[in-house]
């Protein structure tokens, strides 16, 4: 099994938004996410910096998700352009 990539703050938002979660709030820098529909998942936060996310710090976010690591990946390099408009679906 490959590692994880490096990975900026903006990409695993990006990917936690995709997966449906949504930004319960911001205090500072950290940006708490929750999933609508799964709330045992609980708060996820992201340190939202410059730098890539170490990939201890990455490898937690996605357990916290409840994401494996395939399914992470697929939701990184999806591109909104290959998905049909919700008004479309």
């Amino acid at each position: 099994m490959s590692r994880l990539p490096a990975c900026t703050p903006k990409d695993v938002i990006r990917v936690l938004e995709r997966a449906g979660f949504l930004l319960d709030h911001a205090t500072g820098s950290h940006h708490f996410y929750r999933h609508p529909d799964h709330p045992e998942r609980g708060l996820i936060t992201v340190a939202f910096h410059r730098k890539d996310l170490k990939r201890t710090t990455l490898h937690s976010i996605v357990k916290q998700a409840g994401l494996t690591r395939d399914e992470f990946l697929k939701l990184l390099y999806r591109h909104d352009h290959d998905q049909p408009h919700p008004a479309q679906a």
